[in-house]
């Protein structure tokens, strides 16, 4: 079985997003970039679908800077390609995304193609659906186990409330990955040097055409800053007599 795995860098969001010059956009010298978290499981179920069936993982990503260091961790951590692909749309939402992977996919032909079910720097969840719609596969999203059944997987999707539903899928298929059925495994940084100093990172021959549909950011802002809140001080039955006073002021309490 041969797995293809989308993998995406979004801003790490301990840090501070700033605003660039544009004011659509964000300053991306001011961020720290990494694996988008729903990817990191997505990689994580490729790797141990292979290590109970067989087969091969390639991971895929759009070029771009810090590409490299994203396609070598996926490496360590058990993919046996990796594969850069050119775009020359340095936006990065479904739609375009999809337009430029699905050529290579066709080419590439997989049984099976993960992503994560949402990005963090978008959360729109729509990449899945695109890209199978694309390739014309059967797509299932929400995923939180995949085993492999023949000509099929079976695939465990989460609804609402907990609950769960069991669902066969044939392949060749799109699946949307919320969580692994095991944490994404730690990779020591020996291996990983040893994996940069050794490994090749491949590059599509090509890549789709520009997406004719897409979002585009118009404005970004920081937050509104409020006016803050008012700290009451004194005895409990003293707040608690200036906190009845403003509900009354505001009608929210009779007089």
């Amino acid at each position: 079985m041969h797995i293809a795995v989308i993998l995406k860098q979004v801003p790490d969001l301990v840090e501070e997003v700033e605003v660039d010059a544009s004011g659509a956009g964000i300053d991306r010298d001011s961020v720290k970039w990494k694996l988008n978290e729903f990817d990191d499981h997505a990689l994580e179920q490729a790797v141990l679908i292979k290590e109970s069936t067989g087969g091969e993982v390639t991971a895929l990503a759009l070029d771009g800077d810090g590409v490299d260091q994203l396609l070598y961790a996926a490496l360590a951590r058990g993919a046996d390609r990796a594969l850069k692909v050119p775009t020359s749309d340095e936006r990065t939402d479904a739609p375009r995304i999809a337009a430029a992977l699905a050529p290579v996919l066709r080419e590439m032909a997989p049984d099976l193609v993960l992503t994560g079910v949402q990005a963090a720097d978008d959360l729109h969840g729509q990449l899945g659906p695109i890209l199978a719609t694309s390739l014309d596969w059967p797509h299932v999203s929400v995923v939180s186990g995949v085993e492999v059944s023949g000509a099929a997987v079976q695939v465990q999707q989460e609804y609402s409330g907990g609950r769960m539903a069991t669902l066969e899928v044939q392949l060749p298929a799109v699946l949307g990955v919320q969580a692994a059925t095991r944490p994404p495994r730690y990779v020591p940084i020996s291996r990983l040097r040893q994996i940069m100093a050794s490994a090749q990172i491949g590059e599509a021959a090509a890549a789709g055409e520009a997406a004719a549909l897409g979002s585009t950011v118009t404005r970004l802002a920081p937050p509104a800053q409020g006016a803050g809140a008012q700290m009451w001080e004194g005895k409990p039955e003293e707040i608690a007599q200036q906190l009845l006073d403003v509900l009354r002021e505001r009608g929210l309490l009779g007089a």
